[in-house]
């Protein structure tokens, strides 16, 4: 079977509401793209416009080269997970793997097989005789992520799977869907959350959707360090955001010239520069910037320091520093020109999302 997902031009309203408008995207087969945004971009709709419980007000939907916008669930071939598990209670996590299988029917004689299979992928094998109220939110997770897999689906729906789970075993089940991802290469898979490390963790590529549209699509990699606007700026790791006027071979932030590559922006133009907190270093350097510290925060093997810089806020993530500024204090902080990205005007200034 021929995977992949296509949106084509997909809206979907509710009682004159739009909650996805003119929404493209295409999933390659084998790859895992995250819809990442917050609460009420549209993510969920659209990925349960791909399970077919939402029908489009407008486009289609395709599934490999099948148009399946029209069609039932059951037909589309498709395996989901939900946060809540949906494991039946008085079913036994191995009779739970195998209602899926003979909800598509599959013949009786291969059911035990199959079970067995998918079982052994989520290293749930030892566990197939147990109740789900007898096992961990992780192992029930497992069972899930096992029924979905047993029918051998071309495309795997993944909505905030893991937002029911402690850190703990958040991150335990991230390594184990990373390595189901290596070992299966063809499934295609549309992983919705909004936890930003979620994403950069498994995402071959993550759609970024803010009002029920797609804002930027890219590898974690390029939305991270060159990100297209300040919202994916903002919305994808941490970000110091400050509104500055282009000049003739820089850019400038109040009275400060800062020697910052243009791209092209006409003089005297606004525009927003993105520095990660990261990136921003402590002391006398290059895109030297005076400031007062506002706060001061230990996280163990780093630093966060808070300075205010004509009216604007600026964060400096450091290593753990041996004696940290007063508040109060006048500092000083730096950026290297290659480490700062120009974006269009419209942001409000200051750091966004820790």
């Amino acid at each position: 079977m021929t995977t992949g997902i296509r949106f084509d031009g997909v809206t979907v309203a509710y009682g004159g509401t739009t909650v996805l408008e003119s929404f493209g995207l295409t999933v390659e087969p084998g790859e895992v793209m995250a819809l990442l945004g917050p609460s009420g971009s549209g993510k969920t709709t659209a990925l349960r416009a791909v399970a077919g419980f939402v029908r489009p007000t407008a486009g289609r939907v395709f599934i490999g080269d099948r148009d399946v916008t029209a069609l039932p669930p059951h037909r589309r071939g498709i395996g989901m997970v939900v946060q809540q598990y949906a494991l039946f209670p008085h079913m036994k996590a191995g009779a739970n793997v195998a209602f899926g299988l003979k909800a598509h029917k599959v013949p009786r004689g291969e059911i035990a097989a199959r079970v067995a299979e998918a079982l052994e992928m989520t290293g749930m094998s030892a566990y197939a005789g147990r109740y789900p109220r007898e096992l961990s939110g992780g192992q029930q997770q497992r069972v899930a992520i096992a029924r979905a897999l047993a029918i051998r689906p071309g495309v795997l729906l993944l909505d905030e799977p893991l937002s029911a789970l402690d850190a703990r075993l958040r991150s335990g089940m991230l390594t184990e869907l990373a390595r189901l991802h290596r070992e299966l290469p063809d499934v295609s898979m549309l992983y919705v959350t909004h936890d930003q490390v979620e994403a950069l963790t498994l995402a071959d590529r993550i759609a970024v959707m803010d009002g029920g549209r797609l804002q930027d699509c890219g590898t974690p990699q390029d939305l991270y360090r060159r990100p297209g606007s300040a919202f994916t700026a903002s919305f994808i790791g941490s970000a110091n955001l400050l509104p500055v006027t282009v000049t003739d071979g820089g850019v400038r932030l109040g009275g400060t010239r800062l020697d910052v590559p243009a791209g092209g922006a006409a003089a005297g133009a606004s525009a927003t520069l993105c520095v990660r907190p990261h990136l921003v270093g402590l002391g006398a350097g290059p895109n030297a910037l005076r400031g007062t510290v506002t706060e001061v925060q230990w996280r163990g093997a780093t630093h966060r320091l808070g300075v205010d810089i004509a009216g604007h806020r600026v964060t400096a993530e450091l290593r753990e520093l041996r004696e940290t500024p007063p508040l109060g204090t006048e500092v000083t902080v730096h950026f290297a020109a290659h480490d700062a990205v120009l974006l269009p005007a419209g942001a409000d200034g200051g750091e966004a999302r820790g």
